[in-house]
Protein backbone atom coordinates (compact mmCIF):
# COMPACT_ATOMS: atom_id res chain seq x y z
CA UNK A 1 0.00 0.00 0.00
CA UNK A 2 1.34 3.42 -0.97
CA UNK A 3 1.18 6.04 1.77
CA UNK A 4 1.68 9.82 1.45
CA UNK A 5 5.34 10.71 1.90
CA UNK A 6 8.24 12.94 0.94
CA UNK A 7 11.57 11.23 1.53
CA UNK A 8 14.94 11.41 -0.20
CA UNK A 9 15.10 7.98 -1.84
CA UNK A 10 12.83 4.97 -1.32
CA UNK A 11 15.62 2.80 -2.70
CA UNK A 12 17.44 3.24 0.62
CA UNK A 13 14.74 1.25 2.43
CA UNK A 14 16.69 -2.07 2.77
CA UNK A 15 19.49 -0.31 4.64
CA UNK A 16 16.91 1.45 6.78
CA UNK A 17 15.31 -1.84 7.80
CA UNK A 18 18.70 -3.07 9.01
CA UNK A 19 19.19 0.06 11.12
CA UNK A 20 15.70 -0.22 12.59
CA UNK A 21 16.25 -3.87 13.47
CA UNK A 22 19.65 -3.09 15.01
CA UNK A 23 18.14 -0.39 17.25
CA UNK A 24 15.29 -2.72 18.23
CA UNK A 25 17.81 -5.09 19.84
CA UNK A 26 18.44 -2.42 22.50
CA UNK A 27 14.81 -1.42 23.01
CA UNK A 28 13.18 -4.25 24.98
CA UNK A 29 10.77 -2.03 26.94
CA UNK A 30 9.27 -0.54 23.81
CA UNK A 31 9.08 -4.06 22.35
CA UNK A 32 6.96 -5.20 25.30
CA UNK A 33 4.69 -2.17 24.91
CA UNK A 34 4.43 -2.77 21.16
CA UNK A 35 3.40 -6.38 21.81
CA UNK A 36 0.62 -5.26 24.18
CA UNK A 37 -0.44 -2.47 21.81
CA UNK A 38 -0.76 -5.01 18.99
CA UNK A 39 -3.14 -7.08 21.13
CA UNK A 40 -5.19 -4.31 22.75
CA UNK A 41 -5.18 -1.56 20.06
CA UNK A 42 -5.45 1.33 22.57
CA UNK A 43 -4.90 3.89 19.79
CA UNK A 44 -7.25 2.29 17.29
CA UNK A 45 -8.31 4.77 14.59
CA UNK A 46 -6.55 7.72 16.22
CA UNK A 47 -4.80 10.05 13.79
CA UNK A 48 -1.38 11.18 15.03
CA UNK A 49 1.05 13.87 13.82
CA UNK A 50 4.52 13.18 15.20
CA UNK A 51 7.36 15.71 14.87
CA UNK A 52 10.44 13.82 16.04
CA UNK A 53 14.01 13.10 14.98
CA UNK A 54 13.60 10.55 12.20
CA UNK A 55 16.09 7.97 13.40
CA UNK A 56 16.15 4.20 13.80
CA UNK A 57 15.00 4.54 17.42
CA UNK A 58 12.08 6.78 16.45
CA UNK A 59 11.15 4.27 13.78
CA UNK A 60 10.58 1.64 16.45
CA UNK A 61 8.27 4.06 18.30
CA UNK A 62 6.33 4.80 15.11
CA UNK A 63 5.90 1.07 14.46
CA UNK A 64 4.65 0.54 18.02
CA UNK A 65 2.11 3.35 17.60
CA UNK A 66 1.02 1.88 14.27
CA UNK A 67 0.62 -1.55 15.85
CA UNK A 68 -1.48 0.11 18.56
CA UNK A 69 -3.93 1.13 15.85
CA UNK A 70 -2.81 4.71 15.22
CA UNK A 71 -2.72 6.36 11.80
CA UNK A 72 0.76 7.91 12.10
CA UNK A 73 2.27 10.74 10.09
CA UNK A 74 5.89 11.54 10.95
CA UNK A 75 7.94 14.64 10.15
CA UNK A 76 11.38 15.77 11.32
CA UNK A 77 11.96 17.93 14.38
CA UNK A 78 15.38 19.03 13.08
CA UNK A 79 16.52 19.61 9.48
CA UNK A 80 19.79 17.72 9.96
CA UNK A 81 18.75 14.76 12.09
CA UNK A 82 16.85 12.61 9.58
CA UNK A 83 18.38 9.28 8.65
CA UNK A 84 17.22 9.06 5.03
CA UNK A 85 17.40 5.28 4.86
CA UNK A 86 15.18 5.01 7.97
CA UNK A 87 12.64 7.42 6.51
CA UNK A 88 12.57 5.35 3.32
CA UNK A 89 12.11 2.09 5.23
CA UNK A 90 9.21 3.43 7.28
CA UNK A 91 7.39 4.35 4.07
CA UNK A 92 8.28 1.41 1.86
CA UNK A 93 8.44 -1.46 4.36
CA UNK A 94 6.23 -0.41 7.28
CA UNK A 95 3.52 1.66 5.58
CA UNK A 96 4.02 4.77 7.73
CA UNK A 97 3.79 8.26 6.19
CA UNK A 98 7.05 10.20 6.58
CA UNK A 99 7.82 13.73 5.47
CA UNK A 100 11.52 14.30 6.12
CA UNK A 101 14.77 14.72 4.23
CA UNK A 102 18.21 15.14 5.78
CA UNK A 103 19.50 18.67 5.14
CA UNK A 104 16.11 20.12 4.19
CA UNK A 105 15.89 23.91 4.15
CA UNK A 106 13.64 25.92 6.45
CA UNK A 107 10.83 26.19 3.90
CA UNK A 108 10.79 22.43 3.33
CA UNK A 109 10.96 21.77 7.08
CA UNK A 110 7.74 23.67 7.70
CA UNK A 111 6.08 22.31 4.55
CA UNK A 112 6.68 18.84 5.95
CA UNK A 113 5.06 19.82 9.26
CA UNK A 114 2.01 21.04 7.36
CA UNK A 115 1.92 17.77 5.38
CA UNK A 116 1.95 15.83 8.63
CA UNK A 117 -1.09 17.84 9.70
CA UNK A 118 -3.10 17.23 6.53
CA UNK A 119 -5.00 14.26 7.99
CA UNK A 120 -6.41 16.42 10.85
CA UNK A 121 -4.63 14.73 13.78
CA UNK A 122 -6.33 13.96 17.06
CA UNK A 123 -3.05 13.50 18.94
CA UNK A 124 0.25 15.32 18.44
CA UNK A 125 3.69 14.14 19.50
CA UNK A 126 6.45 16.72 19.63
CA UNK A 127 10.19 17.08 20.15
CA UNK A 128 10.51 20.85 20.53
CA UNK A 129 6.83 21.88 20.21
CA UNK A 130 6.99 22.89 16.54
CA UNK A 131 3.80 20.99 15.66
CA UNK A 132 1.91 22.59 18.56
CA UNK A 133 3.23 26.01 17.56
CA UNK A 134 2.32 25.50 13.89
CA UNK A 135 -1.22 24.44 14.77
CA UNK A 136 -1.72 27.45 17.05
CA UNK A 137 -0.20 29.94 14.60
CA UNK A 138 -1.23 28.67 11.17
CA UNK A 139 -3.81 25.88 11.51
CA UNK A 140 -6.15 26.90 14.31
CA UNK A 141 -8.93 25.13 12.41
CA UNK A 142 -7.37 21.87 13.59
CA UNK A 143 -7.81 22.68 17.28
CA UNK A 144 -11.34 21.28 17.19
CA UNK A 145 -10.10 17.79 16.30
CA UNK A 146 -6.95 17.65 18.48
CA UNK A 147 -7.69 16.16 21.91
CA UNK A 148 -4.15 16.17 23.31
CA UNK A 149 -0.45 15.81 22.71
CA UNK A 150 2.90 14.84 24.19
CA UNK A 151 6.19 16.75 24.36
CA UNK A 152 9.60 15.15 24.81
CA UNK A 153 12.12 17.95 25.35
CA UNK A 154 13.03 20.45 28.05
CA UNK A 155 12.90 23.23 25.44
CA UNK A 156 9.46 22.20 24.25
CA UNK A 157 8.07 21.95 27.78
CA UNK A 158 9.32 25.48 28.50
CA UNK A 159 7.47 26.77 25.41
CA UNK A 160 4.28 24.90 26.27
CA UNK A 161 4.23 25.97 29.92
CA UNK A 162 4.56 29.57 28.71
CA UNK A 163 1.59 29.04 26.38
CA UNK A 164 -0.47 27.52 29.19
CA UNK A 165 0.42 30.38 31.54
CA UNK A 166 -0.76 32.90 28.95
CA UNK A 167 -3.98 30.97 28.35
CA UNK A 168 -2.89 30.33 24.76
CA UNK A 169 -2.64 26.53 24.85
CA UNK A 170 -5.52 25.01 22.89
CA UNK A 171 -5.36 21.42 24.16
CA UNK A 172 -3.78 19.39 27.00
CA UNK A 173 -0.17 18.26 26.75
CA UNK A 174 1.72 15.53 28.60
CA UNK A 175 5.26 16.67 29.44
CA UNK A 176 7.13 13.44 28.73
CA UNK A 177 10.40 15.16 29.62
CA UNK A 178 9.32 15.46 33.26
CA UNK A 179 9.13 11.68 33.75
CA UNK A 180 12.06 10.36 35.78
CA UNK A 181 12.64 7.53 33.31
CA UNK A 182 13.06 10.19 30.64
CA UNK A 183 15.08 13.11 31.99
CA UNK A 184 17.17 11.19 34.51
CA UNK A 185 18.37 8.82 31.80
CA UNK A 186 17.85 10.32 28.31
CA UNK A 187 19.00 13.80 29.29
CA UNK A 188 21.88 12.72 31.48
CA UNK A 189 23.27 9.49 30.02
CA UNK A 190 21.96 9.87 26.47
CA UNK A 191 22.96 13.50 25.96
CA UNK A 192 26.20 12.95 27.84
CA UNK A 193 27.37 10.17 25.54
CA UNK A 194 25.89 11.35 22.25
CA UNK A 195 27.12 14.95 22.57
CA UNK A 196 30.68 13.80 23.17
CA UNK A 197 30.25 11.32 20.32
CA UNK A 198 29.22 14.14 17.95
CA UNK A 199 32.11 16.38 18.99
CA UNK A 200 34.70 13.64 18.66
CA UNK A 201 33.37 12.38 15.31
CA UNK A 202 33.31 15.90 13.90
CA UNK A 203 36.73 17.03 15.12
CA UNK A 204 38.85 14.02 16.09
CA UNK A 205 40.43 16.37 18.64
CA UNK A 206 41.73 15.01 21.94
CA UNK A 207 39.62 16.18 24.88
CA UNK A 208 42.10 15.27 27.61
CA UNK A 209 43.74 18.33 29.12
CA UNK A 210 41.47 20.80 27.28
CA UNK A 211 39.26 23.42 28.95
CA UNK A 212 35.74 22.20 28.21
CA UNK A 213 32.99 24.75 28.93
CA UNK A 214 29.46 23.45 29.59
CA UNK A 215 26.77 26.14 29.49
CA UNK A 216 23.87 25.00 31.67
CA UNK A 217 23.89 22.42 34.46
CA UNK A 218 20.48 20.87 34.03
CA UNK A 219 20.23 17.14 33.48
CA UNK A 220 21.74 17.43 29.98
CA UNK A 221 24.58 19.63 31.21
CA UNK A 222 25.28 17.24 34.08
CA UNK A 223 25.64 14.38 31.62
CA UNK A 224 27.97 16.24 29.27
CA UNK A 225 30.12 17.58 32.11
CA UNK A 226 30.48 14.10 33.59
CA UNK A 227 31.42 12.47 30.29
CA UNK A 228 33.85 15.25 29.36
CA UNK A 229 35.59 14.83 32.71
CA UNK A 230 35.76 11.11 32.00
CA UNK A 231 37.74 11.94 28.85
CA UNK A 232 40.22 13.91 30.94
CA UNK A 233 38.96 17.40 30.09
CA UNK A 234 39.15 20.28 32.56
CA UNK A 235 35.43 21.04 32.84
CA UNK A 236 34.07 24.53 33.48
CA UNK A 237 30.36 25.10 34.08
CA UNK A 238 28.46 28.36 33.48
CA UNK A 239 25.02 28.86 35.05
CA UNK A 240 22.38 31.47 35.90
CA UNK A 241 20.68 29.36 38.57
CA UNK A 242 22.50 29.59 41.94
CA UNK A 243 21.30 26.16 43.10
CA UNK A 244 22.52 24.44 39.94
CA UNK A 245 25.77 26.40 40.06
CA UNK A 246 26.30 25.29 43.66
CA UNK A 247 25.59 21.71 42.69
CA UNK A 248 28.19 21.91 39.92
CA UNK A 249 30.74 23.20 42.44
CA UNK A 250 29.90 20.36 44.83
CA UNK A 251 30.27 17.90 41.95
CA UNK A 252 33.84 19.10 41.55
CA UNK A 253 33.60 21.45 38.55
CA UNK A 254 34.88 24.99 38.19
CA UNK A 255 32.03 27.50 37.92
CA UNK A 256 32.31 31.00 36.48
CA UNK A 257 30.43 33.45 34.23
CA UNK A 258 30.59 32.82 30.49
CA UNK A 259 32.47 36.11 30.08
CA UNK A 260 35.37 34.60 32.03
CA UNK A 261 35.10 31.11 30.59
CA UNK A 262 35.12 32.50 27.05
CA UNK A 263 38.72 33.63 27.43
CA UNK A 264 40.08 30.23 28.44
CA UNK A 265 37.81 27.62 26.84
CA UNK A 266 38.97 25.23 24.14
CA UNK A 267 35.54 23.61 23.68
CA UNK A 268 32.14 25.15 24.35
CA UNK A 269 28.82 23.29 24.49
CA UNK A 270 25.47 25.00 25.17
CA UNK A 271 22.60 23.07 26.78
CA UNK A 272 20.23 25.69 28.19
CA UNK A 273 17.15 26.02 25.97
CA UNK A 274 17.74 29.79 25.84
CA UNK A 275 18.94 32.28 23.23
CA UNK A 276 22.42 33.77 22.60
CA UNK A 277 24.04 31.92 25.48
CA UNK A 278 27.26 32.37 23.53
CA UNK A 279 27.04 35.95 22.28
CA UNK A 280 29.23 38.37 20.38
CA UNK A 281 30.98 39.63 23.54
CA UNK A 282 32.04 36.07 24.30
CA UNK A 283 33.27 35.27 20.80
CA UNK A 284 35.25 38.50 20.73
CA UNK A 285 37.56 37.13 23.46
CA UNK A 286 37.68 33.43 22.57
CA UNK A 287 40.98 31.77 21.78
CA UNK A 288 42.08 31.27 18.20
CA UNK A 289 40.87 27.77 17.33
CA UNK A 290 38.10 27.51 19.92
CA UNK A 291 35.45 24.91 19.05
CA UNK A 292 31.79 25.79 19.66
CA UNK A 293 28.86 23.38 19.67
CA UNK A 294 25.24 23.28 20.79
CA UNK A 295 23.31 20.38 22.28
CA UNK A 296 20.15 22.32 23.13
CA UNK A 297 17.14 21.71 20.91
CA UNK A 298 17.19 24.90 18.81
CA UNK A 299 20.09 26.57 17.02
CA UNK A 300 19.49 29.86 18.87
CA UNK A 301 21.93 29.26 21.71
CA UNK A 302 24.94 30.43 19.70
CA UNK A 303 24.61 33.87 18.11
CA UNK A 304 25.63 32.81 14.62
CA UNK A 305 24.43 36.07 13.08
CA UNK A 306 26.89 37.98 15.24
CA UNK A 307 29.64 35.49 14.41
CA UNK A 308 29.00 35.93 10.70
CA UNK A 309 29.14 39.72 11.08
CA UNK A 310 32.50 39.38 12.86
CA UNK A 311 33.90 37.16 10.11
CA UNK A 312 35.45 37.88 6.76
CA UNK A 313 34.60 34.41 5.50
CA UNK A 314 33.82 30.83 6.39
CA UNK A 315 34.32 27.39 4.90
CA UNK A 316 33.48 23.78 5.69
CA UNK A 317 36.84 22.39 6.74
CA UNK A 318 35.57 18.95 7.77
CA UNK A 319 32.14 17.32 7.64
CA UNK A 320 30.00 19.09 10.26
CA UNK A 321 32.77 21.63 10.99
CA UNK A 322 32.58 25.24 9.76
CA UNK A 323 35.62 27.48 10.08
CA UNK A 324 34.83 31.16 10.66
CA UNK A 325 37.74 33.47 9.81
CA UNK A 326 37.41 36.54 11.99
CA UNK A 327 38.49 39.99 10.92
CA UNK A 328 41.23 40.05 13.57
CA UNK A 329 42.80 36.88 12.19
CA UNK A 330 41.41 34.38 14.70
CA UNK A 331 39.50 31.28 13.63
CA UNK A 332 36.50 29.85 15.47
CA UNK A 333 34.97 26.50 14.59
CA UNK A 334 31.23 25.76 14.80
CA UNK A 335 29.97 22.19 14.77
CA UNK A 336 26.80 21.02 13.02
CA UNK A 337 25.74 24.53 11.97
CA UNK A 338 25.00 25.25 15.62
CA UNK A 339 22.23 22.64 15.66
CA UNK A 340 22.04 19.59 17.92
CA UNK A 341 25.58 18.31 17.60
CA UNK A 342 24.70 14.80 18.74
CA UNK A 343 22.37 14.40 15.75
CA UNK A 344 24.01 16.74 13.24
CA UNK A 345 27.44 15.12 13.64
CA UNK A 346 26.56 11.70 15.05
CA UNK A 347 23.56 9.38 15.46
CA UNK A 348 21.86 10.79 18.54
CA UNK A 349 21.22 8.94 21.75
CA UNK A 350 21.94 5.24 22.11
CA UNK A 351 18.89 3.05 21.52
CA UNK A 352 18.98 1.68 25.07
CA UNK A 353 18.28 5.16 26.42
CA UNK A 354 15.65 6.02 23.82
CA UNK A 355 13.93 2.77 24.79
CA UNK A 356 12.75 4.45 28.00
CA UNK A 357 12.05 7.84 26.41
CA UNK A 358 9.90 6.32 23.69
CA UNK A 359 8.20 4.00 26.18
CA UNK A 360 7.12 7.23 27.87
CA UNK A 361 5.94 8.64 24.55
CA UNK A 362 3.92 5.53 23.71
CA UNK A 363 2.34 5.26 27.15
CA UNK A 364 1.82 9.03 27.21
CA UNK A 365 -0.15 8.82 23.98
CA UNK A 366 -2.22 6.00 25.42
CA UNK A 367 -2.83 7.89 28.69
CA UNK A 368 -3.97 11.09 27.03
CA UNK A 369 -6.16 9.16 24.57
CA UNK A 370 -7.92 7.57 27.55
CA UNK A 371 -8.07 10.65 29.81
CA UNK A 372 -8.32 13.72 27.56
CA UNK A 373 -11.99 14.34 28.36
CA UNK A 374 -11.05 14.97 32.01
CA UNK A 375 -8.14 17.29 31.26
CA UNK A 376 -7.91 21.06 30.91
CA UNK A 377 -5.71 22.91 28.42
CA UNK A 378 -2.64 22.64 30.63
CA UNK A 379 0.68 20.81 30.77
CA UNK A 380 0.51 17.55 32.72
CA UNK A 381 3.02 14.99 33.88
CA UNK A 382 2.56 11.26 33.44
CA UNK A 383 1.39 9.52 36.59
CA UNK A 384 4.18 8.19 38.84
CA UNK A 385 2.86 4.66 38.31
CA UNK A 386 3.77 4.86 34.60
CA UNK A 387 7.35 5.81 35.51
CA UNK A 388 7.48 2.85 37.88
CA UNK A 389 6.14 0.51 35.19
CA UNK A 390 8.76 1.61 32.66
CA UNK A 391 11.60 1.27 35.18
CA UNK A 392 10.36 -2.19 36.18
CA UNK A 393 10.17 -3.32 32.55
CA UNK A 394 13.70 -2.03 31.94
CA UNK A 395 15.08 -3.86 34.98
CA UNK A 396 13.31 -7.04 33.90
CA UNK A 397 14.83 -6.77 30.43
CA UNK A 398 18.27 -6.31 32.02
CA UNK A 399 17.80 -9.40 34.20
CA UNK A 400 17.91 -7.37 37.41
CA UNK A 401 15.69 -8.09 40.42
CA UNK A 402 15.05 -5.75 43.35
CA UNK A 403 13.55 -6.06 46.81
CA UNK A 404 9.90 -5.54 47.65
CA UNK A 405 8.57 -4.18 50.93
CA UNK A 406 7.26 -6.65 53.46
CA UNK A 407 3.82 -6.04 54.92
CA UNK A 408 5.51 -4.91 58.12
CA UNK A 409 7.73 -2.43 56.27
CA UNK A 410 4.80 -1.08 54.26
CA UNK A 411 2.79 -0.59 57.47
CA UNK A 412 5.71 1.21 59.12
CA UNK A 413 6.06 3.65 56.23
CA UNK A 414 2.38 4.53 56.29
CA UNK A 415 1.98 4.91 60.06
CA UNK A 416 2.92 7.65 62.47
CA UNK A 417 2.57 5.95 65.84
CA UNK A 418 5.96 4.21 65.84
CA UNK A 419 9.19 6.11 66.41
CA UNK A 420 12.35 5.97 68.46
Amino acid sequence: MTVPSDVTNLGLAPDGVKRIEWAAREMPVLAQIRERFAREKPLNGIRMACCLHVTSETANLAIALRDGGADVRLCASNPLSTQDEVAAALVAEYGISVFARCGEDNETYYRHIHQALEHSPQLTMDDGADVVATIHKDRRDLLESVVGGTEETTTGVIRLRAMAKDGALGYPIVAINESDTKHLFDNRYGTGQSTLDGIIRATNVLLAGKNFVVAGYGWCGRGVASRARGHGAQVIVTEVDPVKALEAVMDGFRVMPMAEAAEIGDFFVTLTGDVNVIDRTHMEVMKDGAIVANSGHFDAEINLKALSAMSEGKRVIRPSVEEYRLQDGRKLFVLGEGRLVNLAAAEGHPAAVMDMSFANQALGAEWIALNHSKLENQVYELPHEVDQEIASLKLKAMGISIDTLTAEQQHYLTSWQEGT
